[in-house]
């Protein structure tokens, strides 16, 4: 999506408040990353990351 709306990595990270490390962990795949700075950066683009409960079928 950053480059889709033509930003550098820095632009990205100084619009979404973030730092430029956590920008570049997260393009990379980064599997431990807060998730409050995640959404920040998604806040940018009009999307949001979050938890969803479901119900687990225990097996018999």
């Amino acid at each position: 999506m950053r480059k889709q709306y033509n930003l550098t990595q820095v632009e990205l990270s100084e619009k979404s408040g973030v730092g430029l490390r956590f920008v570049r962990e997260l393009e990379q795949g980064k599997q431990t990353l807060r998730l409050d700075k995640v959404n920040q950066v998604l806040n940018l683009f009009n999307y949001e990351v979050g938890a969803v409960l479901m119900s687990r079928k225990e097996e018999l």
